[in-house]
């Protein structure tokens, strides 16, 4: 049985292993269209007052399939309440991440998309349309959700919402297997998934394996929720000697990814990863055929609305604790970005839909997200989690914007892009063949080959 477990698993890492970064394959500049040159911002733009008349056919690339012909026809509806003559056809995208990477070559995808996560920062401008400065957007805008896509202060992709990175979770589960306290460490998160496991039918901890995407959840959790320092990512893990190395103390990369191995070692999770279904699991939580999941808080609503159960749906941190308090990493999930190829009138029209989006729309609160505009409530699904500080990764510094791109691609850990450390993390627990002292040993070398290569000093 297992190795036909380990059979079907290569699989699914060769899958992982053929993301890649956008900036290697480069802008196809033979079949771009001509850029078009800005003068319009979104912070300029007054919404139902500013270029009413302004006609145009929108194509919008969404990963978002499950609310195509849904939420985002009814957004289109009362969008055009105030731009009758902007037309917007949305296009889901099943692999997303994949497909949108080499579709952006060629320039002539459409108009607005949500940007990825793998575009260098100063290739920005070759593909996306200037949104604003950062002080001026940071007039409406939370500032420190506005760092992905912004380079030497100009700011190329707005945040559709900001996610909390924690844990989704059955409160009907948690209560029959006797946890009547949310674990804040790794050891009591581990406790609590042997109590479910023993003491109901539950899945304690449903990896999502077979999705690849999900996996990167776990990639979230090791800077600011896992030290508290939203410097981290910068000194800790971009510029940090051996940043996979257990540190200790319960906190840290180390022992984010440890209570992964741990979880799938002791039999915590599935029983064969390969086979786990990502639109399943949904109603599989609801009900309480699922103990938790590691899922960023737009997973909430999700999970809530797939089935009867919707007030037995939490949301906990990482159960992980720096120096007896606990943080959650927060940022933004994906940003909207326009092709800087599209027509001037498409540009702008694209800008008044994207400002409506963010300010006008409720699709973070829908989301169970939070919103970037300043003065936004928490939304109710969320709001177990006031009193816990959030942590925003602080940007690089100047001249350093690229630095963990590089170091991420030169090393193939695709952090926050493939899954690949946690796909791996999870093949290993499951054959047995290596320790996670092995593994994050493997992982550092490779880092600091990567930072060598990049010029850093230690």
């Amino acid at each position: 049985m297992k190795n036909n477990v380990m059979r079907r698993m290569l699989s699914v890492s060769l899958a992982a292993a053929m993301v890649v970064s956008l900036s290697a394959c480069g802008p196809k500049e033979t079949e771009q269209a001509e850029k078009q040159e800005m003068d319009v911002t979104l912070d300029q733009i007054k919404l139902g007052e500013d270029y009413t008349d302004i006609e145009a056919d929108l194509k919008f690339l969404t990963h978002k399939t499950d609310v195509v012909d849904t939420t985002f026809k009814g957004y289109i509806e009362e969008f055009q309440k105030l731009y009758p003559n902007i037309n917007i056809e949305y296009e889901g995208i099943t692999d997303y991440a994949n497909d949108i990477t080499t579709r952006l070559t060629t320039g002539d995808w459409g108009d607005i998309c949500m940007v990825p996560t793998n575009v260098d920062k100063d290739e920005l401008g070759n593909y996306f349309t200037k949104l604003g400065d950062k002080g001026a957007l940071a007039e409406n805008y939370e500032e420190n959700m506005l760092n992905n896509f912004a380079y030497q202060d100009a700011v190329y992709g707005v945040p559709s919402m900001a996610n909390v990175q924690g844990v989704i979770y059955n409160k009907a589960v948690f209560e029959e297997a006797g946890i009547t306290e949310l674990p804040k460490t790794p050891d009591e998160f581990l406790d609590a998934l042997e109590a479910i496991k023993e003491k109901t039918d539950a899945i304690p901890l449903y990896t999502n394996f077979a999705a690849g995407w999900t996996m990167t959840a776990w990639d979230a959790y090791i800077d600011g929720g896992a030290t508290g320092d939203p410097d981290f990512a910068n000194t800790g893990l971009t510029k940090g000697k051996d940043p996979f190395a257990d540190r200790g103390d319960g906190t840290g990369p180390y022992a984010v990814y440890n209570t992964l191995y741990e979880a799938v070692k002791r039999g915590l999770t599935e029983d064969d990863p390969t086979t786990t279904d990502w639109e399943g699991s949904k109603g599989r939580l609801n009900n309480g055929e699922i103990g938790c999941m590691a899922l960023g808080s737009w997973s909430v609503i999700q999970i809530q609305q797939a089935g009867s159960n919707a007030d037995d749906i939490g949301y906990m941190t990482f159960p992980i604790t720096v120096d007896g308090k606990q943080y959650a990493a927060a940022g933004p999930d994906y940003n909207y970005g326009i092709n800087c190829n599209s027509s001037r009138d498409n540009q702008i029209a694209a800008m008044c839909y994207i400002k409506w989006l963010v300010e006008e729309s409720g699709f973070a609160q829908g989301e169970g997200g939070l919103s970037i505009v300043k003065g936004d409530e928490y939304p109710e699904a969320l709001q177990a989690l006031e009193g816990i500080e959030l942590v925003v990764n602080n940007p690089a510094a100047s001249g350093e914007e690229n630095l963990f791109n590089d170091i991420n691609n030169d090393s193939e850990l695709g952090i926050n892009v493939s899954g690949a450390v946690p796909t791996q993390i999870v093949e290993e627990a499951v054959s047995g063949s290596k320790t996670m002292e092995e593994l994050s040993a493997e992982w550092n070398e490779k880092w600091t080959a990567a930072q060598e290569s990049n010029g850093v000093e230690f």
